[in-house]
C-alpha cells in the first residue's frame, strides 16, 4: 500500500501535462474532418457539406503545390545538413582550446543566440541586412552593388539557412561537446607514443569516437524533413519572395487564416503531418538500427 501511495502521487504529477497534450495535441485530430469538407464556420463541422477528397485534389492541382514542398524540403534538408557539420566542426575546434576559462566563455558566448526568439533576431537581421545596413554598407564600400537580401528569391533562402545555422549551432555543438568528453584520454596517448599527428589523432581516434553520435543526429534529423521553421520565415518573409520562401507551414497560414479556405488548409496541414509521421517512424527505425538508439 505504500508503494502504490508513492506510484500514484507520481501519475498525480503527470497530470498537468497530460492534459495539456489532450487539449492542446489529441482533441484537435478531430479537426481534421475539415479536410474532407466544404468547411464553413457558420454551420461548423457538423453541418458542413462533405465533399471526400476534393481538397485533396485541388491541392495537387495548383500550380504552386510543387513549389512549396520543394522550398519545405530544400529549406528543412539543407537546415538538418549544415546544423549538423557547422556544429560538429566548431565543436572539434573548440575542444582543441586548451585554456578552460576562454573555452566556456566562448562556448557561452555562441549558445546565447538559441534563447532568443525569432521575433526578436528578426528584427536584428532586417535591421543589418537593410539596404542602408552594415552588410550592404560593406559590400557597397568594395566597390559592388547593395543587394535586396530580404526581396530577393536567390538570397532569401541563404539568408534563412544561414540564420538558422548561425541560431543553432552553439547549442548544438554542446551535444558533440559532451560525446568528446566521453572519449578515453589513453586512446591519445596511445596514438602520441605512436607518433601520430593532430590530424592523425582526429581522424583515427575523435571522429570513430562520436561517430555513433553524428549518425544518432542525423538519422533523428529525417523526421525534421518537413518543418522548415515556421516562426522564422513567417517573420522574414514577404509576398516578393514566396516562391522560394513559401513553406507549407506559412502556405496553411495564409490560404486558412487570411484566405478563409480552411478546408484546403486543413488538406494541406494533414498531409504534411502522414508525411511527417512517417518520416518520424523512419528516424527512429534508422536511429535503431545504425546508432542502436531506441526510445520505445
Amino acid at each position: 500500500m505504500r508503494t502504490s501511495r508513492h506510484v500514484w502521487g507520481y501519475y498525480l504529477m503527470l497530470t498537468p501535462p497530460i492534459l495539456l497534450v489532450l487539449i492542446y495535441e489529441i482533441f484537435p485530430l478531430f479537426g481534421l474532418i475539415i479536410a474532407f469538407q466544404d468547411f464553413v464556420p457558420g454551420k461548423g463541422m457538423f453541418g458542413s457539406t462533405f465533399i471526400g477528397w476534393d481538397n485533396f485534389i485541388y491541392m495537387f492541382q495548383l500550380k504552386e503545390s510543387s513549389q512549396i514542398f520543394y522550398n519545405t524540403i530544400f529549406i528543412a534538408v539543407s537546415k538538418i545538413v549544415l546544423n549538423l557539420i557547422v556544429p560538429l566542426i566548431f565543436a572539434l575546434m573548440l575542444n582543441e582550446v586548451l585554456q578552460n576559462t576562454l573555452k566556456r566563455w566562448i562556448q557561452t558566448i555562441v549558445y546565447l543566440p538559441h534563447f532568443m526568439s525569432w521575433v526578436i533576431l528578426a528584427g536584428v537581421l532586417t535591421n543589418l541586412l537593410a539596404s542602408d545596413g552594415i552588410f550592404n554598407s560593406v559590400i557597397t564600400a568594395l566597390g559592388f552593388e547593395s543587394i535586396f537580401f530580404l526581396g530577393s528569391n536567390t538570397w532569401f533562402p541563404v539568408v534563412i539557412i544561414g540564420s538558422d545555422v548561425w541560431k543553432e549551432f552553439g547549442f548544438n555543438a554542446v551535444i558533440f561537446l559532451a560525446a568528446l568528453t566521453a572519449i578515453n584520454p589513453s586512446l591519445y596517448e596511445a596514438a602520441k607514443i605512436d607518433g601520430a599527428s593532430k590530424f592523425h589523432q582526429l581522424r583515427y581516434v575523435t571522429i570513430p569516437g562520436i561517430a555513433p553520435t553524428i549518425v544518432l543526429l542525423a538519422c533523428l534529423g529525417v523526421g525534421k524533413i518537413m518543418n522548415a521553421g515556421f516562426e522564422q520565415i513567417f517573420n522574414l518573409y514577404n509576398p516578393a519572395v514566396y516562391a522560394s520562401g513559401d513553406i507549407i507551414d506559412t502556405y496553411v497560414y495564409r490560404i486558412g487564416l487570411t484566405q478563409h479556405q480552411y478546408g484546403l488548409a486543413t488538406a494541406v496541414g494533414t498531409l504534411k503531418s502522414v508525411v511527417g509521421f512517417i518520416l518520424v517512424v523512419l528516424s527512429w527505425k534508422l536511429a535503431d538500427k545504425w546508432a542502436n538508439y531506441r526510445i520505445f
